[in-house]
């Protein structure tokens, strides 16, 4: 019987083990500006199979192979973090009104609804939960964070997942040094540039002559601006480039809708053209296949 039990604790260890290695290999290659592969994030996670910003969708996630799930934070009446994108509960759960005015209690009273809208058996997660639930499986980007970051870093320390947060966000180097610190220590940061905004360039360029960030998020509406393509080599070993296809305004039209008719127009051009390394989508399973085809991702 003790050796039964010491096999089982083996293999448990075994798999423990394998799931921080996901995690370790997934930020070297973030930190290393590996162009090896295509980095594939999901959108509120696999919110195609279950409802968006769940346990159930960041579980999706996981076992298909994405790298890095993109989460939204709100904060409850009573100062509790949770996972939800919009201030309202009525698109995506069974309730009614702000998130702001109910509780959390209140709120785990509520079902989750999916992406036709009908109710789910799933319920709304804090934030704590989620970084339990994905410690050592996946890196996690949180988005609309910035107002509660102290705490959320509070609640990376108490979980163990400070190197598994990627913040995004608009703001100035001085901005970004002021609001991380030293937080930029284990938290990576990636700016957004808006690529048809005017400065954009410099914007990039003083970004990295201050704070050699591991990667950018690029945005731009149509193909006739020539500043992406001219980052493609200007990045190249610097900083990787992050591209949405979530809609076609957010990458040239290149997007996932443009994909699921020529995976080369939209997936491919992103890549082979653009420079891109890291992929936002809202299709993770048809991105990665095309991915492994290519031999870009395990």
């Amino acid at each position: 019987m003790r050796k039964i039990y010491l096999l089982l604790f083996t293999f448990f260890a075994l798999l423990q083990l394998s799931a921080q290695d996901r995690v370790t290999q997934i930020r070297e290659k973030l930190m290393n500006r590996d162009q090896s592969s295509v980095v594939v994030v999901a959108h509120r996670g696999d919110w195609r199979n279950f409802p968006e910003n769940s346990l159930e969708a960041i579980d999706n996630a996981i076992k298909m192979g994405v790298d890095i799930v993109e989460l939204d934070v709100m904060e409850t009446k009573d100062g509790e973090l949770i996972l939800m994108h919009d201030k309202s509960l009525d698109r995506t759960t069974t309730g009614k009104g702000l998130v702001s005015e109910n509780t959390l209690d209140e709120i785990r009273q509520l079902k989750l609804k999916n992406g036709c809208n009908i109710r789910t058996i799933h319920k709304v997660p804090t934030l704590e939960e989620a970084l339990l639930h994905a410690k050592g499986k996946i890196m996690i980007n949180l988005d609309k964070a910035d107002a509660y970051f102290d705490r959320i870093y509070e609640l990376m320390q108490k979980t163990g997942t400070t190197k598994q947060i990627i913040m995004k966000g608009r703001k100035t180097v001085e901005e970004v040094k002021k609001q991380f610190g030293d937080y930029l220590n284990d938290v990576i940061y990636m700016p957004i540039i808006n690529l048809d905004a005017p400065g954009a360039e410099e914007q990039i360029e003083k970004f990295i002559k201050d704070m050699a960030p591991v990667a950018f998020e690029l945005l731009y509406v149509k193909d006739t601006n020539p500043l992406p393509k001219k980052l493609a080599t200007a990045l190249s070993g610097r900083s990787l480039i992050w591209y949405n296809t979530l809609w076609d305004t957010m990458a040239g039209g290149h997007d996932d809708d443009m994909s699921l008719q020529s995976p080369d127009a939209g997936y491919g051009y992103l890549i082979d053209t653009l420079g891109c390394r890291i992929i936002q989508t809202d299709r993770p399973a048809y991105l990665l296949e095309y991915l492994k085809a290519k031999n870009l991702h395990e």
